[in-house]
């Protein structure tokens, strides 16, 4: 059989060196830790993290070497009504909580609110602030002694409420509670995806292959991050969407091939002949699926986002990685393992699976229906699609604030909520850097004063507006508390305020001076408008790409544009289903959510390029099928039956390992976590099942041969189909007559 095609040369030459193929992967992943643990991981640098003024501002501070310090605030806060900071009970409580803090030794810059005018209007609320000790990065390690301290406090003051809250004492809550909520979720994708494969193929070594594949992918992969950080760098963020798509992808690819070889020998190829076929089709299919995910995976590079762009690497890498073990080192296992790849067969799902021919009754029946009545299967299918769609059309999309991530669940978001009502934005200020050739300057000190006064008189807060003098580095750093605080959407208003109608009348008019507003808010609202920027470069280049991938593969127009449209409507399903439950609150205690009104500003673009990426693996794969099956002369419907049925078990056991791994993030308590994971294996349950399983066998059975239709003018592109295998045909037996036995 003449061989043709990239993954039937590899998948030959692996199964000729078998032992070169394996000692060649064990080399590469071992060398890439290696020369990864050496290099080290260089992260996203804050001032990187955006462009603009956020962006502007890190980076004025960065040049300076101003190392601001972890900022905490203690509230004081009265229970009774009658009860106000002059009284005596209050002044007392604030004096031991100044007196406790300081006697840590972990903090500096302890400051009275009678000093700082941090007594909210009411008069029952006030905020002592100080300064921890030390690197504002490692300030969680230090911050527990002096939450002992203010809780000793407390103990003392029964008819106050005094509470600690700042960055160090969040970012310690939030390792206590949930530091440990992600390595479980990603340690426990490992053995639920091996469960999974062990029913799918009823023997233990041929479930473990999968497994081993993509852990050593993604083990490669880190060591690959460790060296590439130096030219784009990493985060954490990165490193679990990596782990997340090297699980799904790693498992699949080695899914689609070992099940194809299985196949082949059970149509009586001998185990040579059946790892060819299988490396030339399967092997083809994942060269395809691969290339078009690393391609959707490239598109967050264009969102000029770091954080993207690290995702988007990592994810491209491990993906890659993934599919070059699928095609090299895996021919060269089964060719090592022969028939020992059926060892540590389960009893009962051992015989299920030998007296099985392969294709899945379920789907038979489905099938039969769908291809019976095309046109009304399409209808309801894209009919059904488009209701659950219809949510998305509302979609709003913000940063979560922390009462919205994480809900009542952290104590620390009682204490959030109670200083953002007492004093509104006061939580989440915004920072005016500014820098200037002298900041001591008569004109520079008026236009400060002025634009104190102005910040306040212009509505964008209420005060008090701080501002910190750095006269060496001629840099000042103002603090805004936000009317708004915690509503996103006011503080917002209120940020615009500032940088359009205050900083104009008043720092605007000093030559020479820079002001970029930044800080919480502020990153948000930049962050926002960037990805909102970058999302049409990304789509279309994710879109357009594909679609050459899919006429290139296959060689038609119609299966390129009909690729596009599935995908597209399976993508627009999951957003559907992010807004019901997400948004509008539609079920979301059936998965363990609430409704919080919006979805976070990053996962939309993020599921679009991740799902667009992926949902390609199953459409390859199935369409190879069809495309096979019509080019050994079946008629297209039969070869749609054959196509889908054949492919049924393996996509729909791939589709459970995914579901079951995205849906283990869903379990995590953060809202944003909730969201992706949901979305994630929502709409890999859709794709996996409506799409492939309904609408693309309908929809390709009212096309008929135009199925293949491919433009004269359109020929001249490159050849990338695959050799059609020719069916089995049972060996001829030859006649030498009876054989007598005595």
């Amino acid at each position: 059989m003449r061989v043709r095609g990239l993954a039937a040369r590899a998948g030959g030459w692996s199964a000729r060196h078998r032992w070169a193929a394996v000692g060649i992967w064990v080399l590469f992943v071992v060398l890439a830790m290696g020369l990864g643990s050496a290099a080290g991981r260089v992260d996203v640098n804050e001032s990187d993290q955006l462009k603009g003024e956020t962006h502007t501002a890190a980076t004025i501070i960065d040049d300076a070497g101003i190392k601001e310090p972890a900022g905490e605030t203690v509230l004081i806060q009265s229970k009774d009504a009658g009860v106000r900071a002059t009284s005596p009970q209050f002044r007392a409580a604030v004096a031991d909580v100044v007196r406790a803090v300081r006697g840590t030794g972990e903090v500096t810059d302890v400051t009275s609110p009678y000093d700082t005018h941090t007594v909210s209007r009411d008069g029952r609320s006030a905020l002592v602030r100080f300064d921890v000790r030390g690197d504002a990065e490692t300030a969680a390690d230090r911050i527990e002694p002096v939450l002992e301290a203010v809780a000793g406090v407390q103990k003392d003051h029964g008819t106050l409420r005094i509470e600690e809250i700042g960055g160090a004492s969040m970012q310690k809550q939030y390792k206590d509670a949930f530091g440990d909520d992600f390595q479980q979720a990603e340690y426990s994708a490992v053995p639920v995806a091996l469960g999974i494969l062990l029913i799918a193929f009823g023997a233990l070594v041929a479930a473990l292959l999968p497994v081993a594949l993509a852990i050593t992918a993604i083990m490669a992969t880190m060591g690959l991050m460790g060296l590439v950080s130096h030219l784009q760098p990493m985060s954490d963020t990165a490193n679990s969407v990596m782990l997340l798509v090297g699980m799904a992808v790693g498992v699949d690819y080695c899914l689609f091939y070992l099940r194809r070889e299985r196949e082949e020998r059970t149509a009586g190829r001998d185990a040579g002949t059946a790892l060819r076929i299988a490396a030339a089709t399967s092997g083809r299919a994942i060269i395809v699926s691969g290339v078009t995910v690393c391609v959707a995976m490239a598109g967050m590079l264009f969102t000029g986002l770091a954080e993207f762009e690290a995702m988007g690497l990592a994810s491209l890498m491990v993906v890659a990685v993934a599919m070059v073990g699928s095609v090299t080192v895996l021919p060269a296992l089964l060719s090592l393992l022969g028939e020992r790849v059926e060892k540590g067969r389960l009893p009962f799902l051992g015989r299920r699976k030998r007296a099985g021919n392969g294709d899945s009754r379920f789907w038979t029946a489905v099938l039969r229906g769908v291809l019976a009545k095309p046109l009304v299967s399409v209808v309801v299918a894209a009919g059904a699609l488009l209701a659950v769609a219809a949510p998305a059309l509302g979609m709003k999309t913000q940063q979560l604030t922390l009462d919205q991530e994480f809900g009542d669940s952290l104590p620390i978001v009682q204490t959030y909520n109670r200083v953002n009502d007492a004093f509104p934005g006061g939580s989440e200020p915004a920072q005016v850097v500014v820098k200037a050739k002298d900041v001591n300057a008569p004109e520079v000190r008026r236009a400060l004063a002025g634009f104190k006064r102005q910040a306040v008189a212009s509505g964008a807060s209420r005060g008090p507006v701080d501002v910190k003098l750095y006269d060496a580095r001629n840099v000042a750093l103002v603090s805004v508390p936000l009317v708004g605080g915690s509503d996103m959407d006011r503080a917002t208003r209120s940020l615009e305020k500032l940088r359009d109608e205050v900083r104009p009348a008043t720092l605007g008019k000093v030559d020479g001076v820079q002001a970029p507003v930044t800080g919480q808010v502020a990153g948000n609202h930049d962050f926002n408008d960037q990805l909102m920027g970058s999302v049409v470069p990304v789509f279309v280049f994710v879109v357009v790409f594909a679609f050459l991938l899919m006429l290139l593969s296959f060689r038609s127009l119609t299966v390129a544009v009909t690729s596009i449209v599935l995908n597209l409507l399976s993508v627009a399903a999951a957003y559907g289903i992010l807004v019901a439950v997400f948004q509008h609150g539609w079920g979301a205690s059936l998965v363990g959510a609430e409704g919080v009104g919006a979805i976070v500003t990053w996962l939309p673009l993020f599921l679009f390029v991740i799902l667009f990426g992926l949902s390609m693996d199953y459409h390859v794969f199935v369409v190879s099928r069809i495309r096979e099956a019509r080019m050994r002369g079946r008629t297209t419907k039969d070869a749609i039956r054959h196509g889908v049925v054949t492919t049924a078990g393996v996509v729909t056991s791939a589709a459970v390992i995914m579901v079951a791994v995205f849906a283990i993030f869903g379990t995590l308590s953060m809202q944003s976590m909730k969201q992706m994971g949901v979305g994630l294996a929502a709409a890999v349950l859709i794709d996996a099942t409506v799409i492939r399983g309904v609408l693309l066998p309908a929809v390709m059975a009212l096309l008929g041969e135009r199925n293949w239709y491919l433009p004269k003018w359109l020929h001249r592109l490159p050849d990338l189909t695959h050799d059609e295998t020719p069916e089995p045909v049972a060996a001829p037996v030859p006649d030498r007559g009876e054989r007598l036995t005595v």
